[in-house]
């Protein structure tokens, strides 16, 4: 039987599924919507990713680099 996987990521679990920093992720939240990092405010105090949005994301915001 499979694991069922949680849409709703708390910011622990964004930082331990894809090492992005506590602190990295609030200076990431307030870069314009654009560009930022997409999460979901619920109230005035709790944050959630989706994890759909967050793997969007990351293929948009990927760097190819070249050797020199």
């Amino acid at each position: 039987m499979e694991k069922e996987i949680n849409r709703w990521l708390t910011p622990k679990q964004l930082e331990e599924l894809y090492g992005f920093p506590l602190n990295w992720q609030a200076k990431a939240r307030m870069i314009s919507s654009n560009s930022g990092l997409p999460y979901s405010k619920i109230g005035r105090k709790f944050i959630r990713y989706d994890r759909y949005e967050i793997e969007k994301w990351i293929e948009n915001h990927r760097v190819v680099g070249y050797l020199l």
